[in-house]
């Protein structure tokens, strides 16, 4: 295990995140699990609404105590002009801003890029929107679902005869705020780069990274693009297939349970059929590719669930293993919490938590990814309360004292005690 002084890529870089929901947190969340302080502004009362989205008992949501791990939570109301001050000066103390307005929103209350640059010329600013900071569509309103669609990414999932459906998570959020934190990171190397080189660094465009959800969804639907503009392809939602795969789907066992198997290499499909009992399909020239498998996919499914129904998922998952065919569980919560592989990693890490009851409870939260030096990096605490760090950050960041932090805390904050 990791002691106290584990080393982090991010020490010494500090992140003002004035996100809500789940894209801009998402960034600072990364910044963060690599040693970056990341300073959380809440607005007063209520904080991130992310506080109460799948709010079971007590008043944080675990949600948000995973999202927002390893942060500070200070309470500031950036509708006031003590408000927008008090961000403009933590901001000249910061190496990044991030935040997920609506494009517009810091220019109108005067916190925006120029008055950020003015505040502190060597700030990266990361701004996450629907669909980004210009263009007809930069002035619309749109959660992960709606840039979700708009990507392309909505369109493939479920069923050819159904509607298309979602997947469980806010993808769209969390792939958006992947690329804010890469965004971050490459602009702040470039800035230190400039510095080492002795030379002026980047201008304020360049330290300004507009991500867009629609455009980080986009980005991850591989040839889609290309295949319509070159072949004319309109992809088509296939179920628990993917397009010109195959076979690799989802197969039921006969205790109820589902396995998936992937075995479309054309190096493994002669073993996987060996392994079910149809040598005839594996020797079959026509689906020794995987553009004949995919043309003959019905078929192969239905060999291959023929053959998973008569073994218990870890019986059939075992004979798989021994035979080289990629395959895995469909894990539950349950399943990945008593898992081997996650727990050798250290990528379910428990802390004592107030969850609503009369007592805290202990309670495991996913490991940091990707891992560094064998296993996951120890989480250094989950979300905080709301404005937990106010006191904390006015005094030894400003140098406010506490009688002028008591008179914030009274005329723009709300009362913390």
């Amino acid at each position: 295990m990791f002691s106290d002084n584990t080393i982090r890529p991010l020490d010494g870089v500090r992140v003002l995140e004035l996100g809500n929901y789940i894209a801009a947190p998402t960034a600072g969340r990364m910044l963060a699990d690599f040693g970056a302080e990341v300073i959380k502004v809440e607005r007063p009362k209520t904080g991130d609404e992310l506080r109460n989205w799948r709010l079971y008992s007590g008043d944080t949501s675990m949600l948000y105590r995973t999202i927002n791990r390893n942060k500070k939570s200070i309470v500031l109301d950036l509708r006031t002009e003590e408000g927008r001050q008090l961000v403009l000066d933590l901001a000249a103390h910061c190496d990044i801003l991030l935040e997920n307005f609506r494009p517009g929103t810091l220019e109108k209350w005067g916190i925006g890029p120029d008055a950020l640059n003015e505040a502190n010329p060597d700030l990266v600013i990361t701004r996450i929107s629907a669909f980004g900071q210009t263009g007809p569509m930069s002035q619309r309103p749109g959660f992960a679902a709606v840039a979700e669609a708009a990507g392309g990414f909505r369109e493939l999932v479920g069923d050819p005869d159904r509607p298309p459906v979602r997947v469980g998570v806010s993808i769209g959020d969390s792939i958006a705020g992947l690329y804010a934190a890469f965004g971050a990171v490459m602009a702040l190397f470039q800035r230190e780069a400039a510095k080492v080189a002795g030379t002026q660094g980047p201008p304020l465009p360049h330290r300004i990274i507009d991500v867009a959800l629609n455009e980080s969804i986009l980005s991850m639907m591989e040839s889609l693009i290309p295949d319509y503009l070159a072949y004319g392809i309109k992809r088509e939602r296939v179920g628990g297939r993917m397009e010109g795969i195959a076979p690799s789907n989802a197969y039921t066992c006969n205790d109820g349970n589902s396995i998936i198997i992937a075995g479309n290499g054309d190096a493994i499909f002669q073993r996987y059929m060996d392994t079910i009992g149809r040598p005839d399909l594996g020797a079959d020239p026509d689906l020794s590719t995987n553009a004949g498998r995919w043309a003959r996919r019905d078929e192969l499914d239905t060999a291959i669930g023929e053959w998973t129904i008569q073994y218990s998922r870890e019986d059939a998952l075992k004979i798989l293993d021994t035979a080289g065919v990629p395959s895995g569980p469909i894990n539950t919560a349950a399943d990945i919490c008593s898992d081997d592989q996650y727990a050798a990693r250290n990528m379910i890490q428990q802390f004592t938590v107030d969850t609503g009851e009369a007592e805290p409870k202990e309670v495991g939260f996913p490991g940091i990814v990707p891992v560094i030096g064998g296993q996951s990096l120890p989480i250094r605490n989950v979300g905080p309360d709301l404005g937990e760090h106010t006191r904390e950050v006015l005094e030894t960041l400003l140098g406010k004292t506490p009688e002028q932090i008591d008179s914030l805390v009274n005329d723009t904050v709300g009362d913390l005690s």
